[in-house]
């Protein structure tokens, strides 16, 4: 039975994605205060046509760099999640292997290892001569034509309506009502006005014009993005034939033996962009050089033979210690504060641990006051909590799994119980 032939086990499978990793958040909490109500009321929302996007949060970020976020409460997270369930599966069989965003199995990793391969496929493991182009697109979230995107969603949908699992008439609604919301109304800013100085206007969507623009943020903006790209990814491989391309959100690049034809590709790409899409080429960010000058992508440079963390992301990983390591001084952290930092730590550790990185994780970790509390591998990979502190953190785990876990139970069983279809005589 396809995804969409319930709507009510559908939405409680976009729950239990929507927590996933987002625990304790405020929003989240004050809906499972109520779980059983709640999910009952979205579910009524939905089915009846009713629902409606809640007004989020507005904040700035500097963190990789300065973008302009808008959150949405955990109600909306769940349609959200609804909706990319429904759409993910339909879009994912047309797109191009090497677009890596938003996609199963398909990360930054992925998109890294992706282009390290185009580099040793077109110099034939880097025994020719090539060269590497790389784009980038300017504002490229707050420049998304909404109208020009629900046109392809929707032609999509219908071309492959033979093989559509869902409800086609809901997925409609649920798709105007999330991408025709204004994000701006109502939203609550968060932090001073002076954090917008140094935003571009192109990166914020509270200075985007009317029908332009997608809220960073939402699930649903990255399949939205993605989908809105794909054009691109065919253009480029169907009409150019280019064999070494890769797309990450609105990164991309082209490697080729000749430098004049990714020369030539250039003013191709900005007239399909511009013309098609309705979006810039930023010009400020258009690099074209020899492969053994090594090239970065997706936070990683990469040269032959080897790839190491781009100097930000470097950065980013002392700077995250740093205050993990400050936090240990300044007093004995909770069990649940270091399976948090544990967290954090390893999610750090495992991705520098897919570069030439040993010696920044030993000269960061060989001497930290993180050391108290957790243990490493030799080769800095992995951390563990010590197991005088591991006691602890297990049993507070373990509480608050069996105490959400059976409340979620025993919701799911009584709305099933009451809203569950009469089974056919």
């Amino acid at each position: 039975m396809g995804i969409g032939s319930d709507l009510l086990t559908d939405l409680f499978r976009a729950y239990y994605d929507a927590r996933k990793h987002k625990r304790n958040t405020e929003s989240q909490l004050a809906f499972e205060m109520d779980l059983e109500h709640n999910l009952i009321v979205l579910y009524e929302q939905i089915r009846d046509r009713a629902y409606r996007p809640s007004p989020g949060i507005c904040f700035i970020t500097d963190r990789p760099v300065k973008r302009e976020i808008f959150a949405s409460p955990f109600r909306d997270r769940i349609v959200h999640h609804l909706l990319f369930n429904y759409l993910a599966p339909l879009f994912e069989r047309q797109m191009i292997y090497d677009s890596y965003s938003c996609r199963k199995g398909k990360g930054t990793l992925k998109g890294i290892e992706r282009f390290e391969h185009h580099m040793r496929s077109c110099t034939h493991n880097y025994t020719r001569s090539a060269y590497v182009l790389k784009l980038d697109l300017k504002g490229y979230f707050m420049s998304i034509d909404k109208g020009l995107l629900y046109a392809i969603i929707g032609r999509t949908i219908e071309r492959k309506k033979s093989v559509v699992n869902f409800d086609r008439d809901l997925a409609d609604f649920l798709i105007r009502a999330i991408l025709f919301r204004n994000p701006v109304e109502n939203c609550r800013i968060v932090g001073s006005p002076s954090e917008w100085n140094g935003l571009p206007p192109s990166k914020s969507l509270l200075k985007s014009p009317p029908g332009v623009g997608l809220p960073i943020g939402d699930l649903t903006s990255q399949l939205f993005s993605n989908i809105y790209l794909d054009r691109l990814d065919e253009y480029v491989k169907r009409t150019l034939k280019c064999r070494h391309y890769g797309r990450y959100v609105d990164d991309f690049y082209i490697v080729h033996p000749s430098r004049n034809y990714l020369r030539g590709l250039i003013p191709c790409l900005r007239d399909y962009l511009s013309s098609k899409l309705h979006l810039t080429l930023h010009p400020d960010k258009i690099v074209l050089q020899h492969y053994t000058k090594g090239a970065s992508f997706l936070g990683a440079l990469v040269q032959p033979y080897r790839r190491y963390p781009t100097a930000r992301t470097v950065g980013l990983f002392h700077t995250a210690m740093k205050n993990l390591e400050r936090e240990c001084l300044e007093g004995v952290p909770t069990s649940e504060r270091l399976a948090q930092m544990l967290s954090v730590i390893n999610s750090y550790c495992g991705h520098l641990g897919h570069f030439k990185a040993y010696r920044i994780l030993e000269a960061q970790f060989a001497s930290s006051p993180l050391r108290k509390y957790f243990r490493f591998t030799r080769d800095y990979r992995k951390a563990k909590i010590k197991e005088r502190y591991k006691a602890a953190t297990d049993a507070s785990a373990a509480m608050r799994r069996d105490g959400l876990g059976g409340n979620i139970g025993y919701c799911q069983e009584t709305l099933f119980s009451e809203y569950a279809p009469i089974p056919k005589q």
